[in-house]
């Protein structure tokens, strides 16, 4: 949307012509800024809450910095996710203004301070400390969604009384994510314990027979406890969105 446009829909609420309610409408669905290789959605947080997050895999950093740059310009707040070690290193070069978080390989921005609109605390729960990465993103999209984050990390089932000894924690918690790989079992143990929603994130960690993930995320499909909603194979940051979702409500 450009300035012409803008101030003809505000005219039109000013005389009366449009309500408030009306002009909101509109601006749930106006044109998205075209950077030739890319076409930048600024009005996704009026829709979903949340600006457009950037996909750093498979994108060049040169890329991701002017999307940055784009987004900045309207004072969004920015998320980019999956950075390897040598696009974070060039997009460092580049002087993007970002903040990298290694563990969640994942970098921010943000035009102003976070503030916390989730109702309650969303406990991020990893089986074990290969799983960190996809947890740290879990954890980060959360926080960036504006919900107050806690960690519990390493209590995978082959060692259940970890998990046990932090049973307060789970049953305080508004909604919990569980990420695990090899077999997938952790969501069920965890469903089966609390009375809040479980979300449940496969990560490819495991052996061969583990197939990069699938053995867990089908485990995760089947399991028999209820209130368990899985997502997709490593995908942290379908759980955080979701999550934040959740804890609005």
């Amino acid at each position: 949307m450009d300035t012409e446009r803008l101030g003809q829909l505000l005219e039109q609420v000013r005389r009366g012509k449009l309500s408030v309610e009306q002009a909101l409408a509109r601006l749930r669905h106006l044109p998205y800024e075209d950077l030739g290789f890319a076409k930048i959605d600024h009005h996704r947080a009026l829709r979903q809450g949340f600006a457009e997050v950037v996909l750093g895999e498979g994108k060049r950093a040169g890329d991701i910095a002017a999307i940055v740059r784009a987004m900045r310009r309207r004072q969004a707040n920015i998320l980019v996710t999956r950075l390897d070690p040598m696009k974070t290193t060039q997009l460092k070069r580049l002087r993007t203004g970002l903040k990298f978080h290694e563990a969640a390989r994942a970098a921010t921005w943000n035009a102003k301070a976070i503030k916390i609109i989730g109702k309650g605390v969303v406990l991020v729960v990893c089986a074990g400390t290969s799983d960190i990465p996809i947890a740290e993103e879990a954890v980060i999209t959360t926080e960036m969604m504006g919900n107050r984050v806690e960690r519990l990390y390493d209590v995978g089932v082959a060692g259940i009384h970890r998990l046990l000894d932090n049973r307060p924690r789970l049953d305080t918690a508004a909604v919990v994510i569980v990420v695990a790989g090899m077999e997938g079992a952790l969501p069920s143990v965890v469903a089966g314990l609390i009375d809040k929603p479980v979300i449940a994130v496969p990560t490819s960690v495991g052996y061969g027979a583990s197939f990069h993930g699938l053995a867990a995320l089908l485990g995760m499909l089947n399991s028999c406890a209820a209130g368990v909603t899985v997502v997709n194979i490593d995908n942290g940051f379908g759980a955080g969105f979701a999550a934040s979702l959740i804890n609005r409500v």
